[in-house]
């Protein structure tokens, strides 16, 4: 049986890191948009990081399916609204984008309802974008410190590094900031950058095409 198309392009990915010597990260298939008939592949090959952005989508097509494959580690990588922390806590193991104070409470007024503990990255705003969300980077400390204060479990950091310019000057950055509090994990780099955020200590990349091909819109 020839194997599918998601699967050799993994394993690809793997190889190309392997190759350069890099400490292999966990790799988080964005599965975002395809269907569980797409990622089913995947499943059966054994893969456990799925990524997806909304909170909806992911309890409809991943409910059922996290019972049958019991170590499925969702990860949340959208903006999460407060309204949907509720709907998010039962379902996603690591939550990626915790950008302000007001998401941190809510998270952690839930977790202690529902005696959940996601694992919790803060989303730094990089490239100090208007556009994007994010915990300004003079900032980043203080917000570390209060998360704490409300008993969450902050893992690491992630960006989204300005999409017109070269990665890596970013990368680089995140890496001093992680350093600087003392973090043990970095989600950043995607399908068109992730050497360069593997090679500045990455240990989650959030690759969707380069895995499953040409996004559904």
């Amino acid at each position: 049986m020839s194997m599918h198309q998601s699967i050799i392009n993994l394993n690809l990915i793997e190889k190309e890191l392997k190759l350069k010597e890099f400490k292999l990260p966990s790799i988080i298939a964005v599965s975002k948009t395809f269907s569980i008939s797409n990622i089913l592949p995947l499943l059966e090959y054994g893969h456990v990081h799925f990524g997806e952005n909304k909170v909806q989508e992911a309890v409809e097509k991943w409910s059922e399916v996290k019972k049958k494959y019991g170590n499925i580690k969702l990860h949340m990588i959208g903006k999460l609204q407060t309204n949907k922390v509720k709907f998010a806590l039962p379902l996603f193991d690591y939550i990626h984008s915790l950008d302000n104070e007001k998401l941190a409470e809510k998270l952690s007024v839930e977790q202690k309802k529902n005696n959940q503990k996601p694992k919790l990255f803060i989303q730094v705003n990089i490239g100090d974008e208007d556009q994007k969300n994010g915990v300004n980077k003079k900032d980043l400390e203080n917000f570390y410190k209060y998360c704490l204060s409300l008993d969450l479990d902050i893992i690491g950091l992630m960006c989204i590094p300005p999409i017109d310019l070269d990665s890596t000057k970013f990368f680089k950055e995140m890496e001093l900031l992680k350093r600087k509090i003392n973090l043990r994990e970095l989600s950043m780099g995607m399908s068109n950058d992730y050497l360069s955020a593997t090679m500045n200590s990455s240990t989650f990349l959030r690759i969707g095409s380069k895995i499953f091909g040409k996004r559904i819109t």
